[in-house]
């Protein structure tokens, strides 16, 4: 009776070092972002330490005496602070505007530029829609003054000439809320949809010739093809804006804001700006932004844990 070979697998140490020693060169480029992320993001955390401590030029951040309040002096200053409580709610308000209704247009843009046939026209779309990525702010700014202001704006020209009334696009808070949506969704819609095109060409031709034969229309294969396709992708990029819902970029409101909006436009960025940098409060607004950061951490984890709960991958 012939006896079973014993396979002895070799030790899994072994097995690592045998996989880096063959592709050290990946883990070598892999250092390149280590050492940025180690140098220029953690080394500097250091100094969240600013917010607990009275700020002082002339001292290292550990010589820096505590604040009063057991280093909570400035949170509590910041919170009965009316400014910044104004900039808290318009950044949540203009953030959460932009998630629910700038976050699905990529989605049906790609989803529509799928299903064009003509390859000439389709690419000619996707090169104006990506164009407006590469403005700056503050040359969207310049348009939007050409276009929306009450008096010598185009729309607006326009608009009076067939004998309405002009409408204050830049003046009024409310209308001005609705131009900043609208200009940010232009801006970012082509770009956003790169993505999302990308996952719906990983999908299985096989797929849409199944559908095919079961006698399903162009519109019944985007809805049960295509758009469970790129779920996963959806379901990772809605994560990650979620972790973003009270973080707000500098440039794009500084650009659009004005001293006749600034109830509805000033935003923690803007504030931290003018407070910390101009004002020289660099222990309070390093208190607003550990605030912001960790309020968005629990925000991104709370949404890939729904997302897991869903059934979804998640992030991670």
């Amino acid at each position: 009776m012939a006896r079973d070979k014993v396979v002895v697998k070799p030790p899994k140490h072994k097995i690592d070092r045998a996989y880096i020693k063959r592709y050290w060169q990946l883990y070598a480029l892999l250092l390149i972002p280590m050492i940025y992320f180690f140098v220029f993001k953690y080394i500097p955390m250091q100094y969240v330490l600013i917010a607990f401590k009275k700020y002082s030029i002339v001292q290292k951040v550990w010589e820096m005496p505590w604040a009063k309040n057991h280093g909570m002096e400035y949170f509590i200053k910041a919170f009965s602070n009316r400014d910044f409580m104004n900039s808290l709610r318009n950044t949540i308000v203009l953030n959460l505007l932009d998630l629910v209704i700038g976050f699905p247009i990529p989605i049906i843009f790609a989803l529509i530029l799928n299903e064009l046939r003509f390859k000439r026209f389709k690419k000619s779309v996707q090169t104006i829609a990506y164009m407006p990525h590469f403005l700056s702010w503050v040359i969207i700014y310049g348009l939007a003054l050409q276009l929306f202001t009450p008096t010598d704006g185009l729309i607006n020209m326009a608009i009076t000439a067939f004998g309405g009334d002009p409408i204050p696009f830049l003046n009024d808070g409310k209308h001005w809320v609705g131009t900043y949506i609208g200009l940010g969704i232009w801006q970012s819609f082509g770009w956003n949809s790169i993505i999302y095109l990308a996952a719906i060409a990983g999908i299985s031709p096989e797929l849409y010739e199944a559908a095919s034969v079961d006698g399903a229309g162009r519109f019944q294969k985007m809805w049960y093809v295509t758009l469970p396709g790129i779920k996963p992708t959806i379901v990772v990029l809605l994560i990650m804006a979620l972790g973003n819902v009270i973080g707000s970029n500098f440039d794009r409101p500084f650009a659009l804001q004005n001293n006749l909006v600034m109830e509805y436009a000033e935003v923690i960025s803007t504030y931290v700006y003018k407070v910390g940098i101009k004002g020289l409060q660099f222990s309070l607004t390093t208190a607003v932004g550990l605030f912001q950061s960790v309020v968005n951490v629990f925000f991104l984890l709370g949404a890939n844990w729904l997302s897991r709960r869903m059934g979804e991958r998640g992030i991670w």
